[in-house]
């Protein structure tokens, strides 16, 4: 969110030690298998440690004087995995383990380790003259780099998704109003995949010290990538698809909690709504222009004095009437939560932080203080399961208030009156007992942040999922919290660059993701905020915000004519809650992103790898936002297949570029040929009225198509249990009918009763008859839509047929007989 927090880390240096100064791990000497899928080898004082985790995930482990680091992470939860059926050869220079899917082949003179394929084609290896090496603490390890592989990941990087070349650094920092070179950001996630020929694999580099990736940039033939300490301890994921890479990350890491529905509607902030009549105030423009809205949030000036867990009873003589009135008209509350507690006495956090031992402490045992808003401050040590626990009771008074949402800002974390901007790197942890200092810790303190914010609004509010927001986070920390870009620009180039960091995070394992609307710093124009906001439709988070000191940023404060088309914008994003929700539950279950670039769906098409200004929505929807001022068409290159204009269902070829009406009202959307589109009615807030109808769009494609719909209550945890929606669709073509068939409905949770809408574009000509399950479904003039229940209806001017039937949880099949 915030102003001011510039990083000056002395040690983010650009470049990586002199090599001179680096010793490469030696020859092999032997090895054991101390259990199964477990190989240990020695390397003169070095030891390497490979694990087998799955045919396809393994793990290496480097521990140059021998002793390995303790086995503990705050990323990975998944270690127990099944044992993997693997063979071992040795011979004179190599000692090759191999599973169905891939052979590790490890070079005995020096120590260099390969991927190789199940086709004996190398995937990946290590750089023949420098591998893995150790410098006094610090580790690397340089990688062959292939001249035609790519690499997109790393998680928030500003500039472009595709990083072959660059040199980044992975160290939490808060950089107001960054540019496209900026580096380092507000999150760490030091994952990645390489792209070559169509085909992907991914490392996952687990480690919470200063770290560095080079890829490129220091030498053309080699990447690298280490860090200050810690050890060298990598996860390798071989693909070969991008989706079975990201699969088995986030198997690895976990994946993100189903949302709460409401947190999928449009969202509004601002640094500050000061007070309660600009809170109303807000809240009435929404409903009284009919804009749709489900969340309202308040920054730091609802606090008394910056104290987390307080109000300002000044300017809000009474919150829980406020929250409450709110809540009668649609609108969640959520909150703004900064780490710093006040250091003083009278302040209950303060008081029984202390009593609780809840505070980093610098060596010589004396809590660290820093400034930040309210002052002087402590900062609890997350990194302790007690402090977890205390800071989550702590959100009782804002809980029993009815806040719902959580927002979690200053987590890098940041302070003021530090020469680092942030906390001293001696700093003391608990760790978990391990008692270790802040530069181990500093990556994950935001996520464990979260991590104690999530746990303790469930615990607090039992039935309801938590809805969390952060700004800083570490590999895994989706899930706890969703993640947003921080502050950024109102200007075009923002707006661009926003796509690339939405997918970039995205395909690294944080699929609930945003930025800010508008841009936080500066003032966007009427053109530019349309523009976002229409991109924003397709981030899952969608989040207006902006900067203290600027003009009004709310969607209808740029005239009439963008309140007109900020209006249906908006009501685009509520029309395919159904959609969205269906991809996001998609993304809790499986770890693939709504937001996925083209080279994610599409790893053999060469130009998707430069193409970071257009990608998939789920798997049907194709996204091109305008990201230039006064455009008023927009070119594109769509993928293979075929794909139709969302707004005249007009049909193109892809494989190659075309240019599409673009005017101010809408943004470039195509759905994908052979998906079957479920949509809603309009409604001012997700919970304002169920989904009735419940509108199936079918886009016909290839001979056989399949799709998938997902619905529950949108808020409670019974879905876990079994309550919900789910159902299959087939949808088959031919030149004697055109067949739909619904599955039966899985799960228990049944909506109210509703109807079905059913249309079915780019039908050429008036079917002689619609059949429903075998039997003859009657014809009703298109004027009945709506009033009848049951009947179907052909439109020759937009070529459709609509087919109206009561929703059952059976299986039902309907069919277009052509005359």
């Amino acid at each position: 969110m915030r102003r001011g927090c510039f990083i000056a880390v002395l040690m983010l240096v650009s470049a990586v030690t002199a090599y001179a100064q680096w010793q490469s791990v030696g020859d092999v000497a032997g090895f054991t298998t101390p259990r199964p899928g477990e190989f240990l080898i020695d390397a003169g004082a070095a030891k390497l440690r490979v694990n087998v985790l799955a045919a396809d995930v393994f793990r290496i482990r480097l521990a140059p004087s021998g002793r390995f680091t303790p086995d503990a992470s705050w990323a990975v939860i998944k270690t127990d995995w099944p044992q993997v059926e693997t063979s071992v050869r040795e011979d004179t220079g190599l000692l090759k383990i191999s599973t169905s899917d891939v052979t590790v082949e490890i070079r005995k003179h020096p120590l260099r380790i390969a991927f190789l394929d199940s086709r004996g084609i190398i995937i990946n290896q290590d750089d023949p003259r420098k591998g893995m090496a150790w410098n006094g603490d610090e580790v690397r390890v340089w990688k062959s780099m292939p001249g035609d592989e790519y690499y997109i990941g790393f998680g928030e990087k500003a500039g472009r998704m595709q990083r072959r070349g660059t040199h980044m650094t992975m160290w939490n920092s808060d950089i107001p109003a960054y540019g496209a070179d900026t580096d380092p950001l507000y999150e760490t996630i030091p994952f990645f995949y390489g792209i070559r020929n169509g085909r992907a694999y991914g490392i996952f580099f687990d480690n919470t010290f200063w770290s560095s990736f080079d890829m490129g940039k220091a030498s053309r033939d080699q990447y690298s990538f280490g860090a200050e300490g810690g050890g060298l301890d990598y996860y390798f994921f071989a693909g070969p698809a991008p989706q079975q890479v990201l699969s088995r990350f986030t198997e690895l890491v976990g994946r993100m909690p189903l949302p709460p529905l409401w947190s999928l509607g449009y969202q509004q902030c601002r640094w500050s709504y000061p007070n309660e009549a600009r809170v109303r105030e807000i809240a009435r423009g929404f409903r009284e222009r009919q804009i749709p809205c489900d969340v309202i949030y308040l920054d730091i000036d609802y606090m008394d004095g910056y104290r987390i867990f307080t109000w300002n009873r000044q300017n809000f003589p009474d919150p829980a009437r406020l929250v409450g009135d709110l809540r009668k008209d649609g609108f969640r509350t959520a909150v703004i939560v900064d780490p710093g507690i006040k250091a003083d006495t009278a302040y209950h956090a303060y008081r029984t932080g202390l009593a609780g031992s809840h505070f980093l402490k610098n060596p010589d045992g004396r809590p660290f203080i820093g400034k930040v808003w309210p002052g002087e401050c402590a900062f609890p040590d997350f990194s302790r399961a007690a402090t977890r626990t205390w800071w989550g009771e702590n959100f009782k008074a804002l809980a029993e208030a009815g806040v719902r949402g959580w927002w979690n800002d200053m987590n890098e974390p940041c302070v003021f009156d530090v020469p680092t901007k942030t906390i001293d790197l001696g700093v003391i942890h608990d760790d978990e007992g391990r008692k270790t200092p802040h530069s181990a810790n500093h990556n994950v303190y935001g996520m464990e942040m979260s991590r104690a914010t999530y746990e303790g609004v469930r615990a607090l509010v039992p039935g309801e999922r938590p809805f969390v927001l952060t700004r800083a986070s570490y590999a895994g920390g989706h899930r706890y919290s969703s993640a947003w870009t921080g502050d950024n620009i109102a200007s075009w180039e923002h707006l661009d660059m926003a796509i690339a960091m939405c997918l970039n995070l995205s395909v690294s394992g944080q699929p609930f993701v945003g930025t800010d609307i508008g841009g936080f710093f500066g003032y966007p124009g009427g053109e530019l905020f349309a523009r976002w906001l229409q991109f924003g439709v397709f981030t899952p988070l969608m989040r207006g915000h902006s900067v203290i000191n600027e003009k009004n940023k709310e969607p209808w404060e740029y005239g009439e004519e963008f309140t007109v088309i900020n209006r249906e914008t908006i009501n685009l994003r509520y029309r395919l809650q159904p959609y969205i929700y269906t991809v996001m539950e998609e993304a809790s279950a499986t770890g693939v992103p709504a937001m996925r670039p083209l080279l994610f769906a599409y790893p053999g098409d060469r130009n998707g790898i430069w193409n970071d200004n257009e990608f998939l929505f789920g798997e049907d929807l194709l996204v091109a936002p305008v990201v230039q001022a006064g455009a008023t068409t927009r070119s594109l290159r769509l993928p293979e297949g075929a794909w139709f204009y969302f707004w005249t269902n007009q049909r193109y070829e892809g494989g190659h570029d075309v240019t599409v009406p673009a005017p101010p009202e809408r943004i470039p959307l195509f759905v994908r040929a052979g998906a079957i589109l479920p949509t809603r009615q309009v409604v001012q807030h997700a919970d304002q009225a169920p989904i009735d109808p419940l509108t199936i769009t079918v886009y016909p494609g290839a001979l056989q198509s399949h799709s998938r719909y997902y619905e529950d209550d949108g808020l409670s945890f019974e879905f876990e249990k079994g309550a919900y929606f789910r159902r299959s669709t087939d949808q088959r073509n031919s030149p004697t009918a055109t067949t739909l068939t619904f599955g039966a409905v899985e799960g228990t949770y049944r909506p109210p009763r509703r109807d079905v809408v059913v249309r079915f574009v780019d039908v050429q000509g008036e079917p002689a008859s619609v059949e429903v399950d075998g039997s003859r479904l009657r014809s009703v003039a298109r004027s009945a839509a709506g009033k009848e229940t049951e009947g179907w209806w052909y439109d020759s001017g937009d070529r459709t047929v609509t087919v109206q039937l009561p929703e059952t949880t059976n299986e039902r099949r309907i069919r277009l007989l052509p005359k």
